[in-house]
């Protein structure tokens, strides 16, 4: 595989998973507003770890949604951090 492929591979990750924690992220905040069952933090933070914390984040601080959590407005930000050093780890490690 070479290193063009490995990139978009990666952006597509990247973009799916964005989706689906915007989707969750909106969801549980109908479900709150419903006083429905609700989907785990748990399963949002891993949403966020495996991906989705920029996405997730954004959601979160536009409709309102769990921003008196420190789990969450601290929690996805080092994510954040953490994905941007893996994004780079790959670009350098293909480009080399």
């Amino acid at each position: 595989m070479n290193s063009k492929t490995i990139i978009v591979c990666f952006i597509l990750y990247f973009v799916v998973v964005n989706l689906v924690a915007i989707i969750l992220t909106i969801i549980d905040k109908k479900r709150a507003i419903k006083g429905k069952y609700r989907i785990p933090e748990s399963t949002l933070m891993l949403t966020g770890l495996f991906g989705g914390a920029l996405a997730e984040y954004f959601v979160m601080k536009k409709i309102h949604h769990k921003t008196k959590h420190s789990k969450f407005m601290i929690g996805l930000p080092l994510e954040i951090f953490f994905h941007i050093v893996l994004i780079a780890l790959v670009i350098y490690k293909t480009a080399f």
